[in-house]
Order: structure tokens, then sequence, then C-alpha cells
């Protein structure tokens, strides 16, 4: 005999869990100030102040508002325009690094969460499910979502229901929010930084 779900006690289970997965994510996600522009959002990628934010998003000078707070001058360690991608490093050690997820692991239909600064807000929230997939196979190609992005947003994180960030928000387009899978931004993380190891 097939087990009977009590409705009201899986819908608030789901909410407790986002809640706390949205918790852990913005514990990662800092907020970005550069040059005259607005605020962005960016994703704490190594504890060691590696930084992963849009191109558009880290135009110098960069000022980064860690979560606990803190606001220090980012360097700009690598940009590329046509990703829409940058490496931001700070002089800061032992912060709380984001979980990242593997992007080509995820189905359409799958439920995601973006955290971000978006209207100048801080820890602003929206959810959806996972509306269309890059083609297999492409180097290029952007995840799109059906949630609610806003200009704030752009650098901060799309993570799946388990808190793993599987994409660096970038845009919205016909409604839906775009993000950069992560499996991208990994291989322009290895490239960006082994350049810039070779330039020291």
């Amino acid at each position: 005999m097939a087990t009977q779900v009590d409705p009201v006690r899986a819908e608030a289970t789901l909410a407790s869990g986002l809640a706390d997965v949205a918790k852990r994510l913005l514990c990662s996600t800092v907020q970005i100030h550069a040059g005259k522009a607005g605020a962005g959002s960016g994703v704490i990628w190594q504890a060691d102040g590696l930084i992963v934010t849009n191109a558009h998003v880290a135009r110098e000078p960069v000022r980064v508002v860690l979560p606990d707070g803190r606001a220090m001058k980012g360097r700009v360690l690598a940009w590329d325009r046509e990703c829409d991608l940058a490496a931001v490093a700070v002089d800061a050690h032992d912060l709380p690094a984001a979980l990242v997820g593997d992007s080509g692991a995820l189905r359409v239909g799958e439920l995601v969460i973006a955290v971000g600064h978006a209207l100048g807000l801080p820890a602003a929230i929206t959810a959806g499910v996972i509306h269309v997939l890059p083609p297999r196979g492409r180097q290029q190609g952007l995840i799109r979502a059906d949630l609610r992005l806003a200009p704030g947003n752009s650098g901060g994180p799309l993570a799946d229901a388990g808190g793993r960030v599987i994409g660096i928000n970038t845009m919205i387009a016909d409604g839906l929010g775009c993000a950069v899978p992560s499996r991208l931004v990994k291989r322009f993380l290895v490239s960006a930084l082994s350049e810039a190891s070779s330039d020291r």
C-alpha cells in the first residue's frame, strides 16, 4: 500500500529547506560596486578571496562588500567579455566559499534559486525552474530559468535545490533569467588563473 503524503507537511518541509539553502547562498554572495555603475553581485569561489562575477559588473575601480559587512578594494585578475565573466581578488582569507555544482547534470524542470542584490536591495532571493539548457557539446550557451532577475542580480549565483552553484546570473532574455553554466566558469578560471600566474 502506497504511503499517503501530507501536503501541508510536505509544503512546510520544502519551504524550510529552501530557506536554509538561501541562507547558505547568502553567506557566499558579495556585493560589488564598480566605477560609476550601480551595484552588482559576486560569488566567493575560493576561501582565499577569489570571487567570480560578470565582466560587465567588474569595472575598475572595484569595491567588494563581503557578507559580514566588510568593504574592501577588489583586484580584477581576469576579464572575458564574450563569456561575461570576471575573476576578482580581495585581500581576505577563510571566506565562506560557495559549494560549486555541475551544470552538466541539470535537467529541464529542475528547481533553482538565484541570490543577489537586486535593485540595490541586499539579500534578494528568487526561485523558479530550468526552462532551457545549452545544447550538449556546445562550448558556449546559457542556462535559462523562469525566475525573476533584476539589475543587481548580475554576477550572483544560480543554485540547485541543494545549494550548489550551477551558474552565474548574467542577463534577462525574453523574460527568462540567464546564467553562465558552472562548467564554463571553471574553464574560464583555469585559463584566467594560469595566465595571471605567468604574468607575475
